[in-house]
């Protein structure tokens, strides 16, 4: 089942479904702060490390299943899949967008 996502967030799944660190950043906005796991990572420059130190080295590939729409944000779940211990594990992205561009992401169990 394919889910209906807003551009920069679908631009950012489908990067992420091919671990592509540059196509994962380009739809986040130059001072985006991202929140994953009580870490807080803020500009390009610590996405960047996020992405090529957590995620690429593990395959970790997230796979939205649903989507909502709370307070502003997007709200999505699913599993993700990877070279990790207890793979998959279902994650909750929450999304916030301003000007076509993501602005936050708190991911979560």
């Amino acid at each position: 089942m394919k889910i209906e996502l807003p551009k920069p967030i679908a631009n950012y799944v489908e990067a992420n479904a091919r671990l592509d660190v540059e196509g994962m950043l380009k739809p986040f906005a130059v001072d985006a702060v991202v929140l994953d796991n009580g870490d807080r990572h803020e500009g390009h420059a610590e996405l960047r490390t996020l992405l090529e130190e957590a995620v690429i080295p593990v395959k970790a590939i997230f796979t939205p299943d649903t989507v909502r729409h709370e307070s502003g944000q997007v709200v999505l779940k699913g599993p993700a899949h990877g070279d990790f211990k207890g793979s998959p594990i279902r994650f909750t992205y929450r999304f916030t967008l301003d000007n076509d561009a993501i602005k936050a992401l708190e991911i979560t169990l």
